[in-house]
This record gives structure tokens, C-alpha cells and sequence, in this order.
């Protein structure tokens, strides 16, 4: 991309400014706490990005993360193995009358 697609533009006309993005971008108002938009600021201006850039880049890294309960390696190892032991101890009847049996046996 050349520089004159991706810098915005401003031209003031009769006093007022009307500002220009570039196609496929979008301005958005978002509402934060004041504490949150401090620290995140910092974190911009640590990392030498503006804070739309910055919050674009959370945005995208969120987005296009796995979500659900294989997310995290272990997670996903853990929930193999309990299936891997339900298939190994398959069992005849009802599971809910079986668990109270059990519980009541006590």
C-alpha cells in the first residue's frame, strides 16, 4: 500500500472539518473506564503504537484466537483422556440412577 492509502485526511470547509479514511476502515466511538483508557494508553505509547492501532491489533489477536475448552493444550489433553476413560468403562443402565445409588449408599 502507498502512504497516501493508509494516512486519513482532514479539509476544513467553511470552518468545519470533515475527515477521510481509507476504504475498509471504519471510526468507532467505544465507551471505557477512565483507569482502563490510562493503562492502555500506556501500553500504546510503550509499544510506540497510537491507541487505535493498538486496540486494533487486541482486536484482531482476539478474534482470531481459538476459543472453547480446547484452547489451552492441557486443557484439551485433559478432556481426551476423560473421554478415554469413558470409552474404556462403558456402562449398561441409567448413569443418573447410578450416581444416586452410590450417593445414597453412603
Amino acid at each position: 500500500m502507498s502512504e497516501s492509502t493508509v494516512l486519513a485526511w482532514t479539509v476544513r470547509v467553511a470552518g468545519s472539518e470533515i475527515s477521510r479514511y481509507p476504504a475498509g476502515m471504519a471510526k468507532v466511538l467505544v465507551s471505557l473506564d477512565d483507569q482502563l483508557l490510562l493503562r492502555i494508553d500506556k501500553a500504546a505509547r510503550s509499544q510506540g503504537l497510537s491507541r487505535s492501532a493498538y486496540l486494533s491489533r487486541l482486536a484482531a489477536r482476539e478474534v482470531e484466537a481459538p476459543h472453547g475448552p480446547g484452547r489451552a493444550a492441557a486443557t484439551h489433553h485433559a478432556l481426551k483422556k476423560i473421554d478415554e476413560l469413558f470409552a474404556a468403562n462403558k456402562r449398561e443402565g441409567d448413569a443418573t440412577r447410578a450416581v444416586r445409588q452410590e450417593r445414597n449408599s453412603h
